[in-house]
């Protein structure tokens, strides 16, 4: 195992697969759509993470109307939104929001701000104060938008801020934005981010002396 310590002076936070383990409702929701249309939902699964759900049906279904994937990904929010089945927080998600409350944070998802304050409930994890939702950007990720909106909201250069990603999707967004970026999970560990954590059980928050944010991570 490695020890690694990076510091920054704010953090950036994605939510599913990052704070909330989303993926039994996500795949759920996901495979009736992919059946629906007729497509293999275990290949319509492996573009779904991370992204809003209009640009996962732009790249599975390319020559449909954008209006129409629009549309669509308004149904599929509600569905996500009434189906908490499953959600649960990723290990130490929970102590680690406790340690970052006092500390420059934001979250930045995908999900509009009905699914993400559902989300966030139904794991018993505190709302940050600032977040980026699917509402207050024009694209999705791997689009930097979301990260950049974010950093303009807490104050900071994109250089001193540090994203905490799970998703391909997520990790190119993070570093298109100019952000050092730790992957967390299973899907992140390919990524080659910044560095890698199994959860966040491995990572220890400390507030130096500067009002900066130093991190100890354990990694795999």
């Amino acid at each position: 195992m490695t020890a690694t310590v990076l510091t920054a002076k704010a953090l950036l936070l994605d939510m599913d697969g990052t704070l909330v383990n989303s993926d039994a409702v996500v795949e759920r929701c996901w495979r009736r759509w992919a059946l629906r249309h007729g497509l293999d939902p275990q290949a319509a699964l492996k573009v779904v993470h991370g992204r809003q759900g209009y640009a996962t049906m732009a790249v599975l279904l390319p020559d449909r109307p954008m209006e129409e994937n629009h549309a669509d990904n308004r149904a599929m929010l509600a569905e996500e939104t009434a189906d908490m089945d499953g959600v649960v927080p990723i290990g130490g998600a929970s102590a680690f929001m406790a340690a970052i409350a006092a500390l420059p944070h934001a979250l930045v998802t995908s999900a509009d701000t009905a699914l993400a304050t559902a989300r966030m409930g139904a794991a018993a994890l505190p709302m940050p104060a600032v977040r980026v939702t699917a509402e207050q950007v024009g694209e999705s990720k791997p689009d930097p938008e979301g990260f950049l909106k974010g950093a303009v909201e807490l104050g900071f250069d994109a250089a001193d801020c540090i994203v905490f990603e799970d998703s391909e999707a997520g990790v190119a967004a993070g570093r298109a934005a100019g952000m050092r970026v730790v992957g967390v999970g299973p899907r992140a560990a390919a990524l080659a981010p910044d560095a890698h954590v199994e959860d966040l059980t491995r990572v220890r928050v400390e507030a130096a002396g500067d009002g900066s944010v130093r991190l100890h991570l354990n990694e795999a």
